[in-house]
């Protein structure tokens, strides 16, 4: 065959550099602080109800399309209790397999050919991909790390540059695609952040796509503001949440989304036809999970707090520059001040090196060398374990 045999929207998306990484750790038993999935399983009663459902005949058979309705009346009380965001069960909750899903049928649903998606840099590496699919073309607005005057303190956050944003907007932009607390980054965007943005939106007629998995994942005070909850923009919001990272079953692929009806019957019509149901009895397990008291929220954010900063300082001793997260359970470190430039290669000999596996961030950017010298570590690992990690790096600092 003289035609290649993957279609060309794809042509660049091979093997994830995920699954390169965590071969090279099986290959040579480093620890693996590269793929963001815990290593110990969520709590034992969630678990449980996910046995029972199994047992008792519930989801075992195809769900309901739209998910089942313990789960999505779960989903809309916790963003009432939350944020203040009212959404019906019925007809602006959806269920997804995982956030992954969410963000491939809201793309196919929402972009034509030729649509330009804002995406902010770097990002998770799906949306480039469900961009392509669904035929847009990819703006990225890159976050760069705050920079701060000699002698000054850095607050160890990448910032939004709202005037190279405003610039990124055309007649051919259909959506913003936002992601807040921010992955691979640890950035929160603030209230003034989203706000602009929400101004940009409305000004300018865009939809927003928004990924906030990490949402119950924010640390020192931050709150996470879902921007629906801003003037003008629930009625074009697509918000998307997932029951992976806060409760540590990311295998369960359960996820969601909330919108107005519109926005979810389009989503649904490109959904339907991805996977149509699926995590039947799990469903019912993380409806319940959805309404464990707020002691197990303030427990994970404490917890994940002190693995931050755990790992964190064992970074800062080991000689790399590091950005403290604001959320999610990463953090993003510059290689420069080990005399490393080239993320890629610092990586890949990491193992042999170290014993310690991470992920080059560049594979998050458009403009490559923009993120090249830059390395995330995820820190939603067992305290040994990090404290094992942290003890081999030491040995890089000079």
């Amino acid at each position: 065959m003289t035609r290649p045999l993957l279609n060309r929207r794809l042509a660049d998306f091979g093997t994830t550099i995920f699954a390169e990484m965590s071969a090279l750790a099986a290959r040579t038993g480093a620890i693996n602080l590269g793929q963001g999935f815990p290593d110990t399983d969520g709590p034992e009663e969630i678990r449980e109800a996910a046995v029972r459902a199994l047992r008792d005949g519930r989801g075992n058979q195809y769900p309901p399309g739209p998910g089942v309705p313990e789960l999505r009346t779960a989903v809309a009380e916790h963003q009432l209790k939350r944020y203040g965001l009212t959404y019906d069960p019925d007809t602006e909750v959806l269920v997804t397999v995982g956030a992954t899903e969410a963000i491939a049928a809201a793309l196919l649903a929402l972009v034509e050919p030729g649509d330009e998606v804002i995406a902010l840099e770097p990002y998770y590496d799906s949306y480039a991909a469900c961009i392509a699919m669904a035929g847009g073309t990819r703006v990225p607005v890159t976050l760069r790390p705050h920079e701060v005057p000699r002698g000054g303190a850095s607050d160890g956050r990448f910032r939004l540059d709202l005037d190279e944003l405003r610039a990124a907007v055309t007649d051919r932009t259909r959506l913003i695609l936002l992601n807040t607390p921010h992955n691979p980054t640890g950035t929160v965007l603030t209230c003034a952040e989203l706000t602009a943005i929400a101004e940009l939106a409305v000004e300018r007629d865009l939809l927003v796509v928004t990924d906030e998995v990490y949402e119950h994942l924010v640390f020192d005070g931050v709150e996470h503001l879902p921007i629906a909850s801003l003037p003008g923009m629930r009625e074009r919001t697509v918000t998307i949440g997932s029951a992976g990272k806060t409760f540590s079953f990311t295998g369960w692929k359960v996820g969601w989304i909330t919108a107005s009806p519109e926005l979810v019957a389009a989503v649904r019509s490109a959904k339907q036809f991805l996977t149509y149901v699926a995590s039947g009895p799990f469903q019912y397990a993380v409806a319940e999970a959805l309404r464990l008291p707020d002691t197990f929220f303030d427990t994970l954010r404490a917890d994940m707090t002190a693995k931050r900063d755990l790992l964190c300082d064992g970074l800062t001793r080991a000689g790399f520059e590091v950005y403290r997260p604001a959320g999610t359970y990463f953090v993003t470190t510059d290689i420069r001040p080990l005399g490393e430039t080239d993320g890629f290669a610092f990586c890949r000999s990491l193992p042999e090196r170290a014993g310690v596996v991470a992920i080059p961030n560049a594979v998050f950017y458009d403009d490559r060398s923009a993120g090249e010298p830059f390395v995330r570590f995820a820190f939603c690992k067992r305290t040994d374990v990090l404290e094992e990690a942290v003890s081999r790096l030491k040995g890089l600092a000079r």
